[in-house]
């Protein structure tokens, strides 16, 4: 039976990032970024601060309606935002996003490692 989101008694304990909603956004968030092209996108607005749709196309061997789809899921997730520029579409990361995606994902890690045997942390260092 498909779900289209969690089930309604999932228990998350003191989730100090949000609960439901921290994990909702956690998920839509590394759906977004669990593609090597979309991490590549990423990477380049990083380092160039903002990019034409056409700049990316050229760094990617991608066909432009490839790309701008996954400019799309980024910009769906709220990973970039966009904005017109006569004909030319411009993005930049939303580093809000960015920050608050990388405190979800340091919550969980540390959740984890709270309640993992030590013996477990020793083999997979």
């Amino acid at each position: 039976m498909k779900q289209n989101g969690p089930p309604a008694e999932v228990s998350h304990g003191d989730n100090a990032a949000g609960g439901v909603t921290g994990d909702c956004d956690m998920a839509a968030v590394l759906r977004a970024l669990g593609h090597p092209a979309r991490l590549e996108i990423i990477r380049a607005l990083a380092s160039k601060g903002r990019c034409f749709c056409g700049e990316i196309v050229e760094m990617l061997p991608l066909v432009q309606s490839t790309v701008s789809q996954h400019l799309k899921v980024l910009k769906d997730a709220g990973l970039i935002v966009g904005t017109i520029d006569g004909p030319r579409s411009c993005y930049c990361l939303n580093t809000q996003k960015l920050k608050h995606a990388s405190t979800l994902i340091a919550a969980l890690t540390e959740s984890c490692q709270a309640v993992a045997p030590k013996e477990d942390n020793k083999e997979l260092a």
